[in-house]
């Protein structure tokens, strides 16, 4: 590690010159690396939802769906509208009343069925069928379009709709995101850290291992927009330990001899590397256990964040050290007197009344065990976007004027009787929720015989293979009423066709529910056992994995259990992703005052002084890790007006401070407990050389 080190130092400037240089190839790369916005595309590919979106794109033409929404426009200028639309780039076909009867036909000549499921007293609706995938950038473009077409009468609805606003909305917010967590984290270590200039430094370092992190991800070729807006935020959150680490371990070698510098930073890198590589494994295995997740977001945010912690390693031993070296002597003259305290009498106070802690700590448990079992959790994320937006606007329209919460698609044999799909339309109206199901079938009749139907309607819901029907239902996508409304239509559609599909957004969320629940479990199995296992290494021990993890775990519930008593409800993903990041990125905080306490019982103290020295001297470190891990995310949780981000920076913020006091008042009360344990199946406890052991 020596060697490492003096080469670093002996060759500073030019890693900082190739640091720099990697700054180029790496923004081209942010701006190569396309960003999406549709959370359902990480589904499994092999469920009927998945395979039917692709058979609509293949078979038909269509992938991207909107409802669009007229208001207060008379019909001519409605028709002169959908001609409008169809003329877009990406728009496969709109369907409106017309497309199945003539616009001369008089409205009360229709039938009740088609005249009701397009219009209301003052609004019509159309739907716009695109030739591009939901999240494809062509839809967000053609959405655009249609929307500048269509003016302010017209309100439009659907996943693309609220895609197309997400991306603005989060292009908007995230570099306000990065600014206020580095404001934040910059003014929280001022204040604790030796000098005004050294967070300045550090933020540079971070930040150019940020950048090289992001710029790697066009070698992923896109990644979600959640990974995008937490990246930067959380790998500066947890990759700032490892600057102050070289910054303590300096300062002491400095103590040693500060006429050699250079020296100091080169014993000072080998010091850091190896406490860093311990540190930074758990925090690895906490992001790699959310590749392992069924719905693929996991594995990318997990990539991302993975190779984030491993680049910010890299940064913190070369460029930080480059960084230091060169502006050492304004380091100097800008040092203050920090604010962090001593901790000497608050061991002493947690060390007397440990077995206080410990009572507490099994009364906290049981209610922070059942509110973490019941905390609600939410899966559309449409409905917790800002209430202004249009979006929002047209899905509220859509309700209200329409009464419809969500839209389902069916594909059938197109060979299919005639009587048969009459049969299951008129079956599927009558389930509860259902507002209308519509297909070729359903206007043939009387008023329509089948020969004058338009042959743009039998190429719109017809193919070779497949026919194309509408099931609009009151419901809204991911509740209770609108999965069991799914289950029987997909009942009801099996029985007249063994390999029809029910597709849609509410189908596949309903597939998402299934899926993370069954993910939440294994990941969170994984987690804990890697991390358990690289504990039980680094440590040489049997029962501190035990001890350790059980802390943090303590901590995680109290976090993800808060929620359930303030009636907060969560989105689906923050349980999954806190219970891993929040247990590999503050375990870190328990390991270094084992650490600490193992030296000192190694060393012959006692039980008692072991711990006190180990609670006193691990402390200053642990709260500025955690101080700094809650600054550059809890500013980003209150200005976020996107939930999904909000909620989750709000979770790490809080996770933070908890497993702050976590290890500050449970983990030394267990080391008072597990003393004569831990000494027992733990290698390096005791120096078997001494006589006077205690």
């Amino acid at each position: 590690m020596d060697r490492f080190g003096k080469a670093v130092v002996k060759f500073r400037i030019p890693i900082l010159i190739i640091g720099i240089l990697l700054l180029i190839p790496s923004a081209l790369g942010i701006l190569s690396t396309r960003i999406n916005y549709d959370m359902l595309v990480y589904l499994p590919y092999e469920i009927d939802t998945i395979k039917g979106q692709d058979i609509l794109l293949d078979e038909f033409g269509k992938g991207a769906f909107s409802m669009v929404m007229v208001e207060g426009m008379e019909d001519k200028d409605v028709a002169a509208l959908k001609e409008k639309i169809e003329q877009i780039d990406h728009v496969d076909s709109v369907i409106w009343y017309d497309t199945f009867a003539d616009i001369s036909i008089p409205k009360e000549l229709l039938p009740d069925k088609l005249y009701d499921a397009f219009n209301t007293d003052d609004c019509t609706m159309m739907a716009v069928f695109l030739d591009s995938s939901t999240s494809a950038d062509e839809t967000i473009q053609a959405i655009d379009e249609i929307k500048s077409v269509a003016g302010k009468q017209v309100f439009v609805s659907g996943m693309s709709a609220m895609v197309t606003e997400l991306k603005e909305l989060c292009e908007r917010e995230e570099p306000i995101y990065v600014g206020l967590a580095v404001i934040f984290s910059c003014i929280a270590m001022m204040l604790f850290l030796d000098s005004f200039l050294l967070p300045i430094l550090f933020l540079v370092s971070i930040g150019i291992a940020i950048i090289w992190n992001l710029g790697s991800n066009v070698f992923l070729g896109e990644i979600s927009y959640i990974t995008k807006a937490l990246a930067a935020v959380l790998q500066l959150a947890v990759t700032m330990d490892y600057s102050i680490f070289l910054w303590h371990s300096y300062s002491e070698e400095l103590e040693i001899d500060s006429s050699n510098k250079k020296n100091a930073m080169a014993i000072a890198i080998g010091k850091t590397l190896t406490s860093v590589i311990g540190s930074s494994t758990t925090t690895v295995a906490g992001f790699i256990a959310l590749c392992f997740m069924t719905f693929t977001l996991g594995l990318d945010l997990g990539l991302v964040m993975a190779k984030g912690v491993i680049l910010g390693v890299i940064g913190c031993i070369t460029v930080l050290p480059s960084l230091i070296l060169l502006f050492d002597k304004a380091i100097r003259k800008t040092k203050h007197r920090p604010l962090m305290p001593k901790f000497d009498k608050f061991a002493h106070f947690v060390i007397d009344h440990y077995a206080i802690f410990l009572v507490l700590f099994v009364v906290i448990l049981v209610p922070a065990v059942y509110g973490n079992n019941r905390t609600p959790t939410y899966y559309d994320l449409g409905s917790r976007l800002p209430a202004d937006m249009d979006y929002v606007i047209a899905t509220n329209k859509l309700s209200e004027d329409f009464d419809m919460g969500s839209t389902h698609m069916i594909l059938a044999d197109t060979n299919m009787d005639s009587k048969d799909a009459k049969a299951m339309l008129k079956e599927m109206e009558e389930v509860p929720g259902v507002q209308m199901a519509l297909g070729l079938d359903s206007f043939v009749g009387s008023e329509i015989p089948e020969e004058l139907l338009p042959e743009e309607a039998v190429e719109i819901l017809k193919s070779d293979n497949y026919q194309l029907m509408l099931i609009g239902s009151e419901y809204k996508t991911a509740t209770d009423e609108v999965n069991e409304q799914v289950t029987t239509l997909n009942n009801i559609l099996k029985k007249y066709d063994p390999n029809g599909m029910l597709i849609g957004e509410a189908p596949c969320t309903k597939d998402l529910i299934t899926i993370t629940d069954h993910d939440f479990k294994v990941v969170n199995a994984i987690s804990i056992v890697a991390i358990f296992v690289i504990i039980a290494l680094t440590l040489r021990s049997l029962s501190l994995p035990f001890v350790l993890v059980m802390v943090i775990e303590f901590a995680i519930f109290i976090n993800l259990g808060i929620p359930y008593y303030t009636n907060t409800v969560l989105p689906f993903i923050a349980p999954i992703c806190i219970s891993t990041i929040q247990l590999g990125a503050t375990v870190d905080y328990a390991i270094l005052m084992t650490t600490r306490y193992k030296r000192e019982r190694y060393e012959g103290n006692s039980k008692k002084d072991a711990v006190c020295t180990a609670l006193s001297t691990s402390l200053p470190s642990i709260v500025v890790s955690a101080l700094g891990f809650f600054a550059a995310t809890f500013g980003v949780s209150v200005y976020s007006d996107i939930d999904i981000i909000g909620s989750l920076c709000d979770l790490m913020a809080r996770g933070a401070i908890i497993s702050l006091c976590s290890v500050a008042f449970v983990l030394p009360s267990m080391y008072m407990l597990f003393d004569k344990i831990i000494c027992k199946t733990s290698m390096g406890f005791v120096d078997k050389t001494r006589k006077n052991q205690k």
